[in-house]
């Protein structure tokens, strides 16, 4: 790894939050590692999920990862708005200069954005902005599709606001829906797309904050 005083430029520290599988963080990973992310590394990832694949892939990858479970907070009968406190106290702990929300499945509140008033953080969302804000967006759209009701769906990066799916956009890409598609089809097409834009936003954001 290259050290910041080699490269001569800060280098901006990205922590990435994930409840799954991690292919968008891998995305990311293998990005910063092949120098297509040249502003910024992955300091560190966080789950809330104990057995969240992604985990493995930042151990893999050498970034330091941890799991920080709202099941096992909320069983020791502490509320949702303290979770969110101390998970905003994990987070900056790793003195992020940008969150990236990569497959993370808890809607995030004010209490813990508002500890991060300067920072931008971003979430990918597998659906075009003002579509299918929420869950199982995809098998949403698919389902659309069968009725008529739309053409096309996409994935778009936005901006983290209180609102689910609703801040500013920062990438978006369109992603076609054949008549012959299974559902499995279009996740494929959907994940492939998702791998892409999210390294294109995280570039955006970095090439923003490094102005």
């Amino acid at each position: 790894a290259f050290s910041e005083e080699i490269i001569g430029a800060k280098m901006n520290r990205i922590a990435v939050l994930i409840s799954g599988s991690g292919t968008n963080l891998q995305a990311i990973l293998d990005a910063v590692s092949s120098g297509l992310i040249s502003k910024g590394r992955v300091v560190g990832v966080v789950s809330n999920k104990k057995d969240a694949y992604g985990l493995e892939r930042a151990r893999l990858a050498g970034v330091p990862a941890q799991v920080f479970s709202l099941f096992a907070f909320t069983k020791e009968g502490r509320t949702r708005d303290e979770y969110d406190a101390e998970l905003a106290k994990v987070v900056n702990g790793l003195q992020p200069d940008m969150v990236v929300l990569a497959g993370w499945m808890l809607v995030l509140s004010p209490t813990f954005l508002n500890q991060f008033p300067s920072t931008p953080i971003i979430n990918l969302h597998p659906a075009l902005p003002g579509m299918f804000a929420g869950v199982k967006a995809i098998e949403r759209a698919y389902d659309a599709f069968q009725k008529g009701e739309v053409t096309q769906t996409g994935c778009m990066v936005h901006r983290v606001i209180p609102e689910i799916d609703a801040g500013q956009t920062v990438a978006v890409a369109t992603v076609p829906i054949h008549k012959e598609d299974t559902l499995e089809d279009l996740e494929k097409r959907m994940h492939e797309a998702e791998h892409v834009l999210i390294v294109q936003a995280v570039n955006v954001i970095l090439d923003d904050i490094s102005k």
